[in-house]
């Protein structure tokens, strides 16, 4: 149960920035987003970085909802996790990739994965529980993804992501009906 109050689905104003919520998501406002109109400023900023983040990068979307998923999963985030579970498969991603995820920190030890999503995993695993992240680990990733600039994408994705589930339990946002 959300520890804030929802605002009303209903909401109309700002209205450029509820117009451009529902643009992103399709029509509709999903209670995040209803928690972050409370401040329409810190709503306006969300939708713009975390739009870019979502569809603006040269990062292949099924990396970015792998990355994602898992940070769900690590910080025990249910709200993203089952927002972008669904996305990572509809990327190309496979099924044997999240039910591995669900064995947390063990994930990585997981022959399900191919050494791309190992790497990838070990680099959320890293970054979500210590921060600091090994060369090996850092090479590995880069490896994965193939330069540096995706290597940059999907580190900011990570901590981006990172950001948005420790908001979520904070405030206790729960998957719409």
């Amino acid at each position: 149960m959300a520890s804030i109050p929802y605002v009303s689905v209903t909401i109309t104003e700002p209205a450029e920035l509820v117009a451009a919520i529902r643009a992103r998501r399709g029509g509709e406002l999903l209670n995040l987003d209803r928690m972050l109109l409370h401040s329409p400023p810190l709503a306006r900023g969300w939708n713009a970085f975390l739009g870019e983040v979502r569809t603006g990068l040269a990062l292949a979307p099924d990396a970015l909802e792998l990355v994602v998923s898992y940070v769900a999963v690590l910080n025990g985030a249910p709200y993203e996790y089952a927002h972008h579970a669904p996305l990572y498969l509809a990327a190309g991603g496979r099924q044997p990739v999240l039910d591995a995820m669900q064995a947390g920190a063990d994930a990585v030890t997981s022959p399900a994965l191919t050494t791309d999503e190992r790497a990838l995993l070990q680099l959320t695993l890293e970054m979500t529980r210590s921060i600091a992240v090994t060369p090996a680990t850092r090479d590995a990733a880069r490896r994965a993804v193939g330069d540096d600039r995706r290597l940059v994408e999907v580190i900011a994705a990570i901590a981006a992501y990172n950001m948005v589930s420790r908001f979520l339990i904070a405030t206790g946002v729960t998957l719409e009906d």
